[in-house]
């Protein structure tokens, strides 16, 4: 454990962080697993599965958890499988 007042905080702020973010990979993860769960089963909601998918995969890029072109990337993926 640190000994500097702020090195402490630093410690709880990057816990903290790292908590959101594994929050935030964790929906999104679920989300395409959901989906593509859902295309290999030929269930009948595909579009509002992939809109969520989609989704999740936007948020998890503006909160930082995604770069840009990894979630271009799996999007692209996601609209693959929808138009199978």
């Amino acid at each position: 454990m640190p000994n500097i007042k702020s090195a402490k905080k630093r410690v709880l702020v990057n816990e903290a962080n790292r908590l959101e973010n594994k929050k935030v990979r964790k929906a999104y993860r679920d989300a395409v697993k959901a989906f593509e769960v859902a295309v290999a089963n030929g269930e009948k909601n595909l579009e509002d599965l992939h809109k969520k998918a989609v989704s999740e995969v936007d948020k998890a890029w503006s909160k930082g958890v995604l770069k840009r072109n990894t979630a271009d990337r799996k999007k692209a993926h996601l609209a693959k499988l929808l138009a199978k």
